[in-house]
């Protein structure tokens, strides 16, 4: 299924500038997308952007966890609700990974490490054992995120596991309707950095 919109490796370079690899990008993209039905303007728009955000424009392919006393206590202030609890895990990102994802996503203890493990990946950050471990039967039929969680940084397996999440969603239907405010939700739980999402939008439609 052809794209339906101007999506090709000069326009992929305009929408992506900070990237070094566009070309690289656009190969898999190209071959990927379709099968996915991402191949209309409003959905290649909407795909991209949120990818872009999550991913710093395909440059970011996993997780930051390198915060500060400070940034422990505000992105996480469940697990670290005040300065002395972040003693031992300020600027330490596996163990900030261990413990904020601990017990939760079909993740073991703090000390099974899967937090560290199985943290977020790809340009739409795929986390929790749970999501590694049905992203893996769906696109491989086997365990192979799970013996090997890299595969999402690379590019084909960073596009796979974003286009398996968007349309485990049913995202297409909500950019069809062009409404990136529940897309946004349904990606961050939530809608934290609505407003770079949207601007990478509307920078899009223009661009495609």
């Amino acid at each position: 299924m052809p794209f339906l919109c101007n999506f090709t490796a000069e326009t992929l370079a305009r929408m992506l500038p900070r990237n070094k690899q566009p070309a690289e990008w656009f190969y898999y993209l190209e071959q990927i997308l379709p099968d996915y039905e991402i191949n209309t303007k409003l959905r290649v728009a909407a795909f991209m952007a949120q990818c872009a955000h999550e991913s710093g424009e395909f440059t970011v392919l996993q997780e930051n966890l390198n915060y500060s006393a400070e940034g422990l206590q505000k992105i996480f202030h469940k697990y670290f609700p005040d300065l002395a609890s972040t003693i031992g895990y300020a600027r330490q990102p596996q163990k900030i990974a261990n413990r904020v994802y601990a017990n939760r996503m079909s993740n073991g203890p703090e000390t099974s490490g899967d937090g560290w493990r199985f943290r977020g990946r790809g340009i739409i950050q795929i986390t929790g054992r749970d999501n590694y471990t049905r992203c893996s039967k769906d696109l491989y039929e086997d365990d192979t995120l799970i013996t090997n969680p890299d595969k999402l940084c690379d590019k084909d397996g960073a596009i796979y596991s974003a286009c398996w999440f968007w349309w485990g969603k049913n995202l297409n239907e909500l950019a069809d309707a062009s409404d990136m405010l529940t897309i946004t939700k349904r990606i961050n739980g939530g809608t934290n950095g609505l407003e770079d999402r949207m601007k990478h939008y509307n920078h899009y439609l223009q661009i495609l």
